[in-house]
């Protein structure tokens, strides 16, 4: 069976990485969730397709797919049986001065010309030596990664008023090089709070490194898989929006992220415990005494190095950040819908509308403070202020269908007009079917039933047997029908019964002397 496509969202996502942060495609396969091959191939098909980044604005997620998906012909060459190099050898020889993979290769190569190409090369002895289990020393370029994660301790907030004790997380950020380093106290581990953390790190260093690499926080990542996590939509919108690359680390594996584990380590040690006595009773309270203490660490020489955590920074790690954004993140988060029957999709209680076509369909939804975006298949379809009582319908009149828009353009309002066009006992009528019902949308049907039996009787028709229902005391659409169906309308008004009359006198007819 073929392999789902990628989709379009994806190898965007792919393109700015590679083009926009200059991330490599073990990388970029890492953070997207993809095969490194995916990767390859994509690039491949837009260089085959005479793309160029940044794409053009005007290309939807559509045409991107046709011209990178389109068909191709050729065929692909069997494949060549390679000689296999003996890798205990070649990893024997990289422990002697001055030799290389390069080198190394260069020497296959001279005695098997037909052999592995450098890259293919390399890949197989890495994944030959990672079979070993060796502990790798990390090097980590100026301004290339910042390490986060939440603290194993917490810190106690008592609330003022009432006593209640709450557990406040601590979050802590390093950056690989200078191992500059940030801290900061919220009440949870949640989305809101783990992507607000991240924007606050990044105002406080000044600037944005060209990876972040987390732990696999359920928060952020949804799916921890090295070869292909799932990374949590909202938290991708903070790397797409900052221009950086989130790279979480395997499962399990505390070397992958030594930094932030030594981080964590310092934080408790000489933030949190000096802290251990003290009592606070907001996280404001918290915050300011941390960053003091922050500041306080950051400021401190380091005893291997001699040098403070600050002057590394500012040496190393802060002129390599890219610029902050000039644009304020907005946090959304991204949830998952199928479009109801009535064309509307449910947002926290409250149901937002979009185009009926997409009946049954599945949507993402983009949720913001503010405003609810509805996407289909990467194109936005309906967008709206977010808000609203749960129950209610906030709904467009461009996204229902013709026979429920006309019905919708219906008010009490426009009912009176319509009535009154035709005549004052038409009018009467549809004003006492409206009062009559505990709600007046309740009298909607009835009314415009009325209202179009004119179609086929005529105005003044209509309005004679609305003066005849009003006679006899009618109150509903069937009794004006059935004046109008059986000529009641035409009769004099004289020959209904009227409660002034004389009762008749006939010798058939007891009188009131009969009843005792």
């Amino acid at each position: 069976m073929p392999a789902e496509r990628v989709s379009m969202r994806r190898v965007r996502e792919i393109l700015r990485l590679k083009f926009d942060c200059g991330a490599s495609d073990r990388a970029i396969a890492v953070a997207v969730g993809v095969t490194r091959s995916t990767v390859q191939l994509c690039l491949t098909r837009m260089a085959a397709a005479g793309l160029a980044w940044p794409l053009p604005a005007t290309l939807s997620d559509q045409g991107l797919e046709a011209l990178l998906f389109a068909p191709q012909g050729g065929s692909r060459p069997g494949a060549r049986h390679k000689t296999e190099p003996d890798w205990a050898t070649v990893h024997r020889d990289l422990r002697r001065p001055g030799v290389t993979l390069l080198l190394l290769w260069e020497e296959y190569r001279a005695i098997h010309p037909g052999g592995y190409g450098y890259s293919r090369w390399c890949e197989l002895y890495r994944g030959w030596e990672s079979r070993l289990s060796p502990r790798m020393r990390q090097t980590h370029p100026a301004g290339e990664r910042l390490f986060v994660d939440y603290a194993g301790q917490t810190v106690e907030v008592a609330d003022a008023a009432t006593g209640e004790v709450r557990a406040a997380q601590v979050f802590v950020a390093v950056l690989g090089a200078s191992n500059y380093t940030y801290a900061e106290a919220t009440w949870t581990q949640t989305l809101p709070d783990w992507v607000g953390a991240h924007v606050r790190a990044l105002a406080f260093l000044g600037g944005v490194p060209r990876q972040v690499v987390p732990d696999n926080l359920r928060t952020g990542v949804l799916r921890a898989n090295w070869y292909e996590p799932g990374i949590n939509p909202t938290y991708r919108d903070l790397a797409a929006h900052y221009g950086t690359a989130i790279l979480p680390t395997r499962v399990r594996r505390p070397r992958d992220k030594a930094k932030v584990e030594v981080g964590v380590q310092v934080v408790e040690r000489w933030i949190l415990a000096r802290l251990r006595h003290q009592r606070f009773f907001s996280l404001a309270d918290l915050n300011a005494a941390i960053a003091a203490l922050v500041a306080a660490l950051n400021d401190r020489p380091m005893r291997r190095l001699g040098v403070s955590r600050r002057q590394l920074f500012e040496q190393l790690d802060q002129p390599a950040l890219a610029p902050l954004p000039a644009e304020p993140f907005v946090y959304a988060e991204w949830r998952i819908r199928r479009v109801a029957l009535d064309y509307h999709v449910d947002i926290d209680g409250h149901y937002y509308s979009v185009p009926h076509r997409l009946l049954r369909e599945q949507v993402e939804a983009r949720v913001t403070a503010r405003t609810v975006e509805i996407f289909h298949r990467g194109e936005r379809v309906a967008a709206h202020v977010r808000g609203g009582a749960r129950g209610w319908h906030t709904t467009l009149p461009e996204h229902m269908p013709q026979a429920h828009r006309r019905h919708a353009e219906w008010t009490i309002a426009r009912i009176r007009h319509e009535a009154t066009a035709i005549g004052p006992a038409t009018a009467a009528l549809t004003a006492v079917i409206l009062e009559s019902r505990p709600h007046p949308e309740q009298g909607f049907r009835a009314c415009l039933g009325i209202l179009r039996l004119v179609r086929g009787y005529g105005a003044e028709r209509v309005e004679a047997a609305c003066a005849r229902g009003l006679e006899i005391g009618a109150r509903s659409y069937g009794s004006v029908q059935s004046i109008l169906k059986h000529g009641l309308d035409r009769r004099p008004s004289a020959d209904a019964p009227r409660g002034d009359e004389l009762p008749l006198l006939h010798p058939n007819i007891r009188g009131a002397g009969y009843y005792h």
